[in-house]
């Protein structure tokens, strides 16, 4: 499979001067960027940014109040968060937010479709080849669930949709080291095997950059570096600087982007 950039693929997603506001707090300003078919791009900054204000906007959830946001052609701004994931974007937000009063498998089962045709569609099986855990705990309610069983019903629950475009946003947030690294092979088979756009927003900045072809950070509603994640990886000074972090990788949980 070969993934595009941002500046030779036909965007799958553009947002376009894009501004969103909460009340008269306004967050976003003219943001604009892109994400090819089949492509990972990392979504970076300091706490308070506007990483999830921009997850937030691409979904509905809080929905710009001009500019557009466009997946495969068509401005989807300003349709509900539901007429958007039919359209094919899987959201895993920040904090889970799984059915806590739903079994594992009916959680799954309970988002499942294949509204685009997918020729190879994800199942609960493959669900379960993913995530081993889910398929052993697949009879337990959503709140008995550990934080990293959570996050990967989360991630199964998005898959299992069949999107062309997933959102994930914090992923590793809270997690327990072992789980990060079980997370993490299920995203990197991801990257290997499935032809899936991937917008992550991540605060563990090495593992952002490693898992995705493209970097965006943002600062204070606006764009201030967008190109090749490599870029970023081989200038921990720079990155440093962009994001204030101590090094790649560190990442501080006492803070929460809006």
């Amino acid at each position: 499979m070969t993934r595009g950039t941002l500046a030779d693929a036909t965007p799958l997603l553009e947002v376009e001067g894009i501004e969103t506001c909460y009340g008269l707090s306004q967050v976003l300003f003219g943001l604009s960027l892109s994400v090819g078919a089949g492509e990972m791009v990392a979504l970076m900054g300091r706490n308070g940014m506007g990483k999830t204000t921009t997850i937030r906007s691409i979904m509905g959830l809080t929905p710009p109040r001009a500019g557009a946001v466009r997946l495969g052609g068509r401005d989807v701004r300003g349709l509900a968060a539901f007429r958007i994931a039919q359209l094919g974007i899987g959201l895993v937000p920040e904090g889970r937010q799984i059915f806590p009063n739903l079994t594992v498998r009916e959680n799954l089962v309970a988002a499942s479709a294949n509204r685009l045709g997918a020729d190879d569609p994800w199942t609960l099986d493959k669900i379960h080849a993913l995530f081993p855990r889910l398929a052993a705990r697949g009879g337990n309610m959503g709140n008995q669930l550990s934080g990293g069983e959570q996050q990967m019903l989360a991630i199964g629950r998005a898959l299992i949709g069949n999107p062309s475009l997933l959102l994930m946003d914090e992923p590793l947030e809270g997690l327990a080291p072992v789980i990060v690294d079980a997370l993490l092979a299920g995203l990197d088979r991801l990257k290997r095997e499935d032809d899936l756009a991937l917008l992550l927003v991540e605060q563990h900045a090495r593992i952002a950059l490693e898992l995705t072809e493209q970097a965006i950070v943002l600062d204070r509603g606006a764009i201030v570096f967008a190109g090749a994640s490599r870029v970023l990886l081989a200038a921990p000074a720079r990155l440093d600087a962009l994001i204030g972090v101590t090094g790649p990788g560190t990442n501080d949980q006492s803070r929460r982007s809006p």
